[in-house]
């Protein structure tokens, strides 16, 4: 069963993902996701990336973005990154966000919504964020 708390962990407030991924039955995941605008899409066209401050257990999580061009729930960008089990700065460019089962580019002007992923692996995630922002 996933979980999504706030916590504080090495001393720092956060929200903190944890969760088994089971790969039974073609696989799952574990995911917190986050609307951006309560009305319609939120335009971050005057932005190049989403800065985050993350611990984790060294394992390799992903940042799902959404637009309004996004129908299909499977349909995503998406970047992966690690993250280490210290209080870490992680950037993301947009254009290290490759398409999933989606064959236009990201929209910048028209996200949705973002999530913070643990996919496709058997494994016990375990994510803590203490600060996201685009920048």
């Amino acid at each position: 069963m996933a979980r999504l708390v706030t916590a504080v962990v090495d001393g720092r407030p956060c929200i903190s993902l944890t969760g088994e991924v089971s790969i039974e039955n073609n696989g799952g995941f574990v995911q917190a996701s986050l609307d951006l605008s309560g009305s319609g899409a939120l335009d971050a066209t005057g932005y190049t990336g989403i800065e985050m401050e993350i611990f984790g257990n060294n394992e390799q999580y992903n940042l799902h973005l959404r637009t309004e061009d996004t129908q299909i729930v499977w349909q995503s960008y998406r970047a992966s990154f690690n993250a280490p089990p210290c209080w870490t700065t992680l950037w993301l460019p947009f254009d290290s966000f490759r398409s999933h089962r989606i064959g236009q580019p990201m929209d910048l002007s028209k996200l949705r919504r973002l999530g913070l992923v643990c996919i496709g692996r058997k494994v016990e995630a375990n994510l803590s964020i203490s600060r996201l922002c685009f920048r």
